[in-house]
């Protein structure tokens, strides 16, 4: 069985996106099965310690027996130690598996740290967009919120995306009809990923198109395993996993302030669809076929 870490990068913090909010995720990671019937993954969710120091997981993720990590970057630049960007780096090349999701503006911006994947996560205030054309609001409602903070739709609702050809195994579908994932959850405030500059082992896997202008943007960015050093997933945001945008009926921070969508609980089709996507990732990371 492997193992996998959920991960936050703030302490435990009741009114904000500690991985508590997260529930749903671990539920269908955990109740995945081999063909034997057996469990695939074990799986932990934690917040990390304290800020200011190395987190006593993170900082020693390379010598630990975790085989991957879903890190969520919910912090506002001060998540990762450099002691924690040194030890995910290590843990990535002795082939351990990432999912590395932030979200819009400079949230989740301590990942730029991390080498490799955190180039491919762009920020407003932290390596923005090389391309200077998508420095602009995109969010014409919460227009407190600065670039990057692409409109997919409302919490609760789900968005259409567009696969990048050849298809990547993290959406295959074989019960599409086209045999391709085509849904996720929706957010009025997506970040922006791309890729890095002269990395060949990363490309685009999946756009999707802004609700309010019609605006095309990243929804993910896969980096193939080579050598020894494992495979990675940049995601836009982290609301593609949060249990709020899976079922609004379960609760968001305070601050949140648009009001949710009913959309997912009227598709079973989405709501399967985004499940999928989560397995998929866990197998891939984990180098088992996606079938």
């Amino acid at each position: 069985m492997k193992r996998i870490l959920l991960q936050s990068t703030i302490p435990p913090t009741d009114d904000d996106w500690h991985i508590g909010r997260f529930s749903l995720l671990k539920e269908t990671l955990s109740s995945m099965e081999g063909a034997d019937g057996q469990p695939l993954f074990e799986v932990t969710a934690r917040d990390r310690d304290p800020v200011g120091a190395p987190d006593s997981v993170l900082s020693r993720l390379d010598t630990s027996d975790y085989d991957q990590l879903w890190l969520f970057a919910v912090d506002v630049g001060d998540g990762l130690a450099p002691e924690d960007c040194e030890a995910i780096g290590r843990f990535r090349e002795r082939g351990g598996g990432m999912l590395v999701a932030r979200d819009h503006m400079d949230l989740g911006s301590s990942v730029c740290t991390l080498g490799g994947v955190g180039a491919a996560h762009f920020f407003h205030s932290k390596n923005p967009d090389p391309d200077t054309s998508r420095h602009q609001n995109d969010d014409t409602i919460t227009t407190s919120i600065q670039w990057p903070n692409y409109h997919s739709g409302a919490n609760g609702d789900y968005q259409t995306i567009e696969p990048v050809l050849p298809l990547h195994p993290v959406l295959h579908d074989p019960d599409a009809p086209d045999g391709a994932l085509r849904f996720l959850p929706a957010h009025p405030h997506e970040g922006a990923v791309g890729q890095p500059a002269g990395d060949s082992t990363a490309r685009i896997i999946a756009t999707g198109r802004s609700e309010l202008t019609g605006r095309t943007f990243n929804i993910a960015v896969a980096f193939e395993p080579h050598g020894r050093t494992g495979p990675a997933v940049a995601e836009s945001t982290f609301h593609h996993f949060a249990d709020y945008n899976w079922d609004p009926a379960l609760g968001s921070p305070s601050f949140v302030s648009e009001a949710p969508g009913d959309g997912l609980a009227g598709s079973a089709e989405a709501r399967r669809s985004i499940r999928r996507y989560a397995e998929n990732i866990a197998l891939w990371l984990a180098g088992y076929p996606v079938t």
